[in-house]
């Protein structure tokens, strides 16, 4: 993980009217929300595993999942997800008559990022500071 120095971090807005700006861009909001935060993720590549530029946040007026949510951002940071190719070695059985999870563990969740990435998520939070400043 390699953490990136932004003036958008600890600015606030309302988190709908942030979505409508920013997934036009190429940002989702990450699958691991809660109801207090979350993540907007670019997802810049995926060489030997899935390179991100992530941008955390968390709720500051509401809950993510209500009407008029603001939400402050954090320091945004680009993440290397190796996943090993295959069925999973050490799978965790849990209930297997309520449920089971089909996908792989990563094999290495915070895998070194290479310096072309950095680069880019470098210029993607210029971008994304253009596009905040307003």
């Amino acid at each position: 993980m390699i953490q990136i120095e932004s003036s958008i971090e600890g600015r606030r807005f309302n988190l709908h009217k942030l979505e409508q700006l920013l997934k036009p861009r190429g940002y989702t909001i990450g699958g691991n929300w809660d109801y207090d935060r979350g993540f907007f993720d670019y997802k810049m590549a995926d060489d030997e595993g899935y390179q991100f530029l992530r941008v955390p946040f968390t709720a500051v007026d509401g809950q993510l999942d209500q009407k008029g949510a603001v939400v402050e951002l954090g320091k945004p940071f680009i993440l290397n997800h190796v996943y090993q190719e295959g069925l999973d070695n050490g799978p965790d059985p849990g209930n297997m008559t309520a449920s089971f999870n089909q996908f792989a563990e990563p094999e290495d969740p915070d895998g070194s990022v290479d310096d072309k990435y950095i680069a880019k998520g470098h210029e993607l939070i210029k971008n994304l500071e253009v596009v905040l400043q307003g």
